[in-house]
């Protein structure tokens, strides 16, 4: 464990991180079902504390096992078992994530110690990669040990919230400090300890990789409560236009996020990795939400919903705002967009969702409305391609792929 070549030619993800991405299928599915019933029911705080706190335990673990596995993966048999107890330790806390969120809205004691009997589970085994890291790989040992030591930390506190009674809104607290204490490891490590070999390239695509699967799990997610909702009620118009429109909505999505190369951008501007690595989470979350959203369309059809036509089409369509603002911003810090180009494309983008949920407002059928919803996305790409075209400037050579 020497440390990969950070300039490796054709550095691609492994068949091993795709299996280990699969878990992620499991958990950001439980975070949105769990999230989109709160919804339905109308219990909003309850549903965007829950989420926000699974949707970020779910991101900040495979962010920490993507970049260690960019700069050290050997695929021997220590590192196969390592990343096989950490898939374990995946499921356990996605198992916990329907007591988490329940207890959230609940109020009262927070109840997490399956969420993070898992997720210790996932650290112990990272926080042994390191260790071998450091000791494999004495250049770079100060830096592995920072990264073991921050993690370890954490999880004697995050062991220790398990037996500590308090409200809700505290052990909430207690969770954020140590999630900046995590958070911390990386930054040090990186910045001040001399870093580890991250191959820029490889990142992009594991990040893109995990967009794709969020993106897919909302689809499955979607079809399985249209599959109860046929079964229930039978086909409907309605139930055929929010099919087309969390699909359309879906390519939108993914359009929006591939329309710029990062692999090359992160390549050459490699200290702003946290910049990229760090808005990541409410990227994914913003996914992961939008699928909720569409969930919860599911259940307003079958009449389960306390949203209403307004609230629903805004389940969808904030997420979706959410996303682009945020993929948007990315590229400005990253790849040098213009800043009026991301700020005109976003602008459309909002109105059209504003529109969108005016309409349902005004008494438009909730499944048209959608259907308005999955226009943004696809303007907001074509708004992009047509101001880069008009304005040569830092961002033409990065729009090719549109």
């Amino acid at each position: 464990m020497q440390g990969r070549d950070p300039h490796e030619e054709h550095r691609v993800a492994t068949p091993l991180e795709l299996l280990f991405d699969l878990t992620f299928v499991v958990a950001f599915g439980v975070a949105a079902s769990q999230f989109a019933h709160l919804l339905a029911e109308g219990h909003l705080a309850g549903a965007l504390a829950g989420f926000c706190f699974a949707t970020f335990a779910v991101s900040w673990a495979w962010i920490n096992f993507s970049w260690f596995a960019s700069a050290y993966d050997t695929d021997d048999w220590a590192y196969r078992l390592t990343t096989m107890i950490q898939m374990v330790g995946v499921l356990i806390l996605a198992l916990g994530l329907p007591q988490l969120t329940a207890s959230i809205d609940r109020g009262g004691h927070l109840d997490n110690r399956i969420v993070v009997a898992g997720y210790v589970v996932m650290r112990i085994a990272l926080v042994a990669q390191w260790l071998r890291a450091a000791y494999q790989d004495p250049p770079r040992r100060t830096a592995c040990l920072t990264y073991a030591t921050a993690v370890a930390v954490a999880q004697v506190g995050w062991i220790a919230s398990i037996f500590v009674d308090t409200a809700v809104t505290v052990s909430l607290v207690i969770a954020a400090v140590l999630a900046l204490i995590e958070m911390s490891g990386p930054l040090l490590a990186e910045r001040r300890m001399g870093g580890t070999p991250w191959h820029a390239h490889h990142i992009a695509e594991r990040y893109g990789l995990l967009a794709i699967i969020a993106l897919g799990e909302g689809v499955v997610g979607t079809v399985a409560s249209l599959t109860a909702a046929v079964e229930a009620l039978g086909w409907s118009t309605d139930t055929v236009l929010v099919a087309v429109a969390g699909t359309a909505l879906t390519f939108g999505m993914w359009w929006v996020y591939f329309a710029a190369p990062f692999g090359p951008l992160l390549h050459e501007r490699r200290d702003r990795s946290f910049t990229f690595g760090y808005l990541h989470i409410p990227v994914f979350g913003a996914i992961v939400a939008t699928g909720a959203g569409l969930h919860t369309a599911a259940y307003y059809i079958e009449h389960r919903s306390e949203l209403g036509a307004t609230g629903t089409v805004a389940s969808v369509a904030v997420p979706v705002g959410v996303y682009v603002v945020l993929v948007a911003v990315s590229r400005v810090l990253l790849t040098g967009d213009r800043v009026r180009t991301a700020v005109s494309s976003t602008v459309v983008c909002t109105a059209v969702l504003s529109v969108a949920v005016l309409v349902a407002a005004a008494g438009m059928p909730m499944a048209w409305c959608l259907l308005v919803v999955t226009a943004a996305p696809v303007l907001t790409v074509a708004v992009r391609a047509w101001l880069v075209q008009r304005f040569a400037g830092p961002d033409a050579g990065v729009s090719r792929p549109e």
